[in-house]
């Protein structure tokens, strides 16, 4: 029986997955999900530290001819104390006197001989000065357990000298195709006959989703050769197919399921495209059958099958996030499921795909986001607020736009 999207949903969050790690060089972290808590082992600044160029001095020495008596480069280990009327000269990120108070720009300085300068009066108490642990401080949590990696993390981890990271392994996904009316792409095709878009579709999908991939080929119309690709898969994480699950005199992949012991999990979406969706396992593989039509196909995978990857790859961020925004034009829907509606979103507006039929192949390389609407709507007006769901989410445009925030 058909589940409610809401339902799907909550199965696919409460599905129980078991995690394997590995050690890697942070280098070749990125995009892998973390499996350790990181904790600063030091704070950030590890000591009081000069944020400019110029001199360090006593606050109360404001005003005052100073004598330079020292300068201190960054690496320095120079514990020298300031005296009264006395100043150094200092590098950015060099270590401060313990008992310096103020860091004045060199440009701010006036010169004379003897080592002697000038500061001026308008300063500031502690100013240039970048204080131990005001970045990060010694035990505070840098990382948790199940956050993506990416760039930005492997600056803390590198800045704690930490070199390399525990990550969850990559997910191995089996995709194969069934169904002896298509074609493989590098198979010639007749005139009568269609090439297979979905097995290509979900190989790179999955691919950019941090999948590990396997493709093994495509089946013959009988239970026996779907079972022989399934067996031969069994030890896969996940393993995706499409079409083969309608109630057509060919399709046979329901039956194969069933014949090794097969766990239902959803069999049916309430959603349109894409209602005839199967989820399932037998043994500790997962198995998401999805429909064979091309966009419906892609989309619910977008909908759901993105949702089992963010588990098997270990994330902790499993829910479909989301960008408010106003409708571009009038959307008519015929209301009764709830139904994925294609589009793009150019940053200030989303219009959806004036082509959205289940079989079409063109309509994804056209958008890069989706909304999804409520059983009951029937229209959408122009300047409606919408929520939209992210698919290509590198977010450039080709035109060149004036992205300053102003007052």
């Amino acid at each position: 029986m058909a589940v409610s999207v809401e339902d799907a949903i909550s199965i696919i969050s409460n599905i129980d997955i078991n995690l394997n790690y590995e050690i890697i060089p942070i280098e070749n972290s990125q995009d892998r999900i973390c499996a350790q808590e990181v904790i600063a082992k030091f704070s950030l600044p590890r000591f009081d530290n000069s944020a400019m160029d110029g001199y360090g001095i006593l606050y109360k020495d404001k005003q005052s001819k100073l004598k330079v008596v020292d300068t201190i480069f960054a690496g320095d280990d120079n514990n020298r104390l300031l005296e009264e009327n006395q100043c150094v000269k200092i590098m950015t990120g060099a270590k401060i006197p313990d008992n310096c108070t103020a860091i004045i720009p060199k440009e701010d300085c006036q010169y004379f001989e003897n080592d002697m300068i000038l500061v001026p009066k308008n300063i500031k108490e502690y100013q240039h000065i970048r204080f131990v642990g005001e970045d990060i401080k010694t035990g505070q949590k840098q990382i948790d357990i199940g956050q993506t990696i990416n760039f930005s993390k492997i600056t803390l981890l590198s800045s704690q000298g930490i070199s390399h990271i525990k990550v969850y392994k990559r997910p191995k996904v089996v995709v194969f195709a069934s169904g002896e009316e298509l074609k493989l792409h590098y198979e010639k095709a007749e005139s009568y006959q269609i090439y297979n878009s979905n097995t290509p579709t979900l190989i790179s999908r999955c691919k950019e989703l941090g999948a590990q991939i396997d493709f093994i080929g495509q089946a013959h119309d009988s239970i026996e050769s779907i079972k022989e690709l399934i067996l031969n898969s069994l030890n896969a994480d996940l393993i995706i197919t499409s079409g083969g699950v309608s109630v057509g005199d060919a399709d046979f992949t329901r039956d194969a399921f069933n014949e090794l012991d097969f766990t239902t999990l959803i069999e049916g979406i309430i959603i349109k495209p894409g209602k005839p969706t199967i989820l399932g396992k037998i043994g500790n593989t997962h198995i998401l059958n999805l429909p064979g039509n091309p966009l419906a196909c892609s989309l619910i995978f977008e909908m759901f099958g993105k949702l089992i990857l963010q588990k098997l790859i270990g994330s902790s961020e499993i829910y479909h996030n989301t960008i408010n925004t106003h409708m571009g034009e009038d959307l008519k829907n015929k209301k009764g499921r709830i139904t994925i509606i294609p589009g793009f979103f150019d940053g200030v507006q989303f219009k959806s795909s004036e082509k959205r039929s289940p079989g079409m192949v063109s309509i994804l390389s056209q958008c890069n986001s989706m909304i999804v609407l409520d059983e009951n709507v029937s229209l959408i007006k122009k300047g409606s607020n919408v929520k939209i769901l992210p698919i290509n989410w590198n977010f450039f445009t080709d035109k060149n736009k004036d992205y300053l925030t102003y007052e």
